[in-house]
């Protein structure tokens, strides 16, 4: 059910601390702010002290709904009300199973890997959910926040049931996998949950957003491991399982000389109000987005990372977010060097993602996870692809493969977390006074 109303003015109106983040204001210095002044209106419209009635102009039955838009078209009507027919049998009260509806027979599952998928939009939808059934995956439930799009994405694609209810999915006893897509300030949380009952988990980058968060969730981990429930748990890092990466990997695994790196991503840019740039929200851009590139670098090289520098866009007029203006430099226990560019003020226009290698007088050039280029590489001039493949399908398949066979995870969780610690670095490093235990 949504209740819509069409303003609600007063202090805090486009305030995100008071709107979005329910900071509110303190009572004695803000009387009336925008929540209080709507549960004013309310007690008196309850109360019978606020007469509304000479409001309404027109009242028409659902079934002459036609007609009330008719003249809603052409006419100026004060107020209308669209009446729908009433039941003399009492409302039955709403019970918790209700956050979750059946859409489909059960009895396909997989023998392992049977998902409980959190969070339905875009990448779930277009990118996660094909992958997961593509590779063989029981198709459990869908949880979504509202419920309408996992009941639109779970009939389309064969879920057996739809719920809001993400607790529920977690301890569902059908769910041996937890698929973690949602919100990345809830990443933690239900990774921290899903492995407490022993489900294997597949979270989306970034695993964590503080350094509080990984702990936990390595502290999880152990426990889980140590209660011989052997659960696996995979970051969303695909980069590393593109096509083009791995034929990379595997010329750079042949060359034992240091390699310098370097790394151009033309991130596009987001408007400065948009959740992603919320450090407790989505964590920032580097965090929420260049982690990816944290661990390619890291698989690629195959060597542990010993030293992290940053610095981003100096403060200047008009730029509000530095944190997607960012040139990083990671050192590797084995001498390599590799840098990355990270830009959120570039053009669409521009190939979004480029790696070059350096390494004994030869250079490997990745561009946009289409095209592989060898120069002086020996044995080695070209690889293309029939389109741009950043190896979404195959992480994937790896995880579902993994989970299938009891192996372990296709990303080893010791660099998981070096990965995102590092990452956690990189943001150290841009705000050097930020507390990143509790930020």
């Amino acid at each position: 059910m949504s209740f819509q109303v069409s303003c609600s003015y007063g202090p805090g109106r486009y305030d995100p601390s008071y709107e979005a983040q329910g900071n509110d204001y303190p009572y004695g210095l803000v009387r009336w702010t925008e929540q209080r002044n709507f549960e004013a209106v309310l007690q008196l419209l309850a109360a019978g002290r606020l007469q509304v009635g000479d409001m309404v102009s027109h009242r028409y039955p659902i079934e002459d709904a036609a007609s009330a838009y008719d003249v809603l078209a052409n006419g100026s009507p004060m107020g209308m009300i669209l009446q729908f027919p009433t039941s003399a049998e009492p409302a039955a009260p709403l019970r918790p199973d209700q956050r979750t509806v059946t859409l489909a027979d059960a009895s396909g599952s997989a023998a392992a890997a049977n998902i409980g998928l959190i969070g339905s939009g875009n990448y779930a939808s277009q990118i996660l959910i094909p992958a997961f059934k593509k590779a063989g995956a029981g198709l459990i439930s869908l949880c979504s926040s509202g419920g309408v799009s996992s009941v639109h994405a779970g009939r389309k694609f064969g879920f057996h049931t739809a719920t809001t209810d993400a607790d529920a999915l977690i301890s569902d006893v059908s769910v041996d996998t937890v698929v973690i897509a949602s919100r990345h300030d809830s990443h933690a949380s239900y990774t921290i949950k899903a492995l407490e009952l022993g489900k294997n988990v597949f979270v989306e980058k970034p695993v964590v957003l503080t350094r509080n968060e990984l702990s936990a969730v390595v502290s999880a981990y152990h426990a889980a491991r140590s209660a011989e429930k052997a659960p696996i748990l995979m970051a969303g890092f695909n980069r590393r399982f593109s096509p083009l990466v791995v034929r990379m990997k595997s010329l750079m695994d042949a060359k034992p000389d240091p390699k310098a790196i370097i790394v151009t991503m033309n991130a596009g840019n987001l408007p400065d109000d948009h959740w992603l740039h919320d450090p407790k929200v989505g964590g920032g851009r580097i965090v929420g987005e260049a982690c990816h590139y944290v661990d390619l670098l890291r698989h690629l090289v195959g060597a542990p990372i010993s030293s992290v520098q940053a610095t981003q866009m100096g403060a200047a007029p008009g730029v509000v977010i530095r944190e997607d203006k960012v040139s990083i430099t990671l050192g590797f226990e084995d001498g390599s060097l590799a840098t990355l560019h990270y830009f959120g003020n570039g053009h669409q226009s521009f190939p979004k993602d480029r790696v070059e290698v350096f390494c004994g007088n030869s250079i490997l050039q990745l561009d946009n996870y289409r095209t592989l280029t060898g120069y002086g590489w020996p044995g080695f001039s070209k690889m293309k692809t029939k389109a741009q493949n950043k190896g979404n399908s195959e992480c994937v398949a790896a995880f579902v493969a993994a989970v299938q066979a009891g192996l372990p995870s296709p990303i080893p969780m010791a660099e998981i977390v070096e990965a995102t610690e590092r990452t956690l670095d990189i943001v150290d490093c841009l705000n050097p006074r930020a507390d990143s235990q509790s930020s």
